[in-house]
């Protein structure tokens, strides 16, 4: 399929703590893809076990953007965009990094529960998976609500969802379980405040590449999505190696159009442009 329309709208480089890939590999890769547009999306983890590794330096940043720009422009859009942890304790911290704005595209994310990291086996000692999930999707809850809130005090905020349903990653990876099914009842109200919020869920593709058998969300949610009148999602790889750039995404449209939805949104200077998925 070709990907000529898409943007990849989640990866990393080596201005993520947890990368270190050249940035101008990514964006070969992009070309090399068939991508119209690639938007890095570099951590920034308020998150007080994250902060201390967390190596986001904005002017220096933008600095390879501009570059990139430079270098890349006329073959492909460059977008800089921005992974956001949720925190409850550094919120106003959060809003004023934000503020600046220059943004094309900012993740809302959460990558932990309370204190607890998810991606650490230790973070799960006395905590059952139906327990963690629901704190989990409770948690995300609660951090959608919050976009929605700041998103309608003006110009939105926050613009995509990150991987829903990222707990399944890791209580299936540690147990062989999960409870998403289990909490459809908080999912639904997330998507409503996704829906509320104008924040678009995006369809992360990384846990096909690390052995699932479907994206973060899956169809179930993403069918339930498209009932409750969303349209369009985003695409990201989340990709921490330039060779992830754009992987599964033929098989995500596909996704996406039998869950009944329309868009596909790309994003700059936080604005979507919404291309249709009937390309046919």
């Amino acid at each position: 399929m070709k990907l000529d329309f898409c943007y990849d709208q989640h990866l990393h480089s080596r201005h993520s703590f947890d990368c270190q890939t050249p940035p101008e590999d990514n964006v070969r890769a992009a070309i090399d893809r068939g991508l119209a547009g690639l938007i890095f999306t570099e951590h920034f983890d308020p998150h007080p076990e994250e902060w201390r590794e967390c190596v986001y330096d904005h002017q220096t940043y933008t600095g390879t953007i501009r570059r990139l720009r430079e270098e890349f422009g006329e073959r492909i859009f460059i977008g800089q965009g921005v992974e956001v942890g949720y925190y409850r304790e550094r919120l106003d911290f959060t809003l004023d990094f934000l503020a600046d704005g220059g943004f094309d595209c900012v993740i809302l994310s959460l990558h932990a529960i309370d204190h607890r990291l998810l991606h650490l086996r230790e973070s799960w000692e006395n905590l059952s998976v139906p327990e963690g999930s629901r704190r989990y999707f409770t948690h995300l809850l609660e951090a959608v609500e919050f976009a929605r809130d700041v998103n309608r005090r003006g110009r939105p905020v926050f613009n995509v969802l990150g991987h829903l349903d990222l707990v399944k990653r890791y209580t299936r990876r540690f147990f062989a379980d999960e409870s998403v099914e289990a909490n459809a009842d908080v999912i639904d109200r997330i998507l409503h405040a996704c829906l509320d919020a104008g924040l678009i869920p995006e369809i992360n593709t990384s846990t096909w590449r690390q052995g699932l058998d479907e994206p973060m969300p899956g169809s179930a949610v993403l069918r339930r999505y498209a009932e409750l009148g969303g349209r369009a999602i985003s695409l990201g790889s989340d990709a921490h190696r330039a060779d992830d750039i754009g992987a599964g995404f033929d098989d995500a449209l596909l996704l996406a159009r039998a869950s009944g939805l329309s868009y596909v949104a790309c994003f700059r200077d936080t604005r979507p442009q919404l291309v249709s998925l009937n390309l046919d």
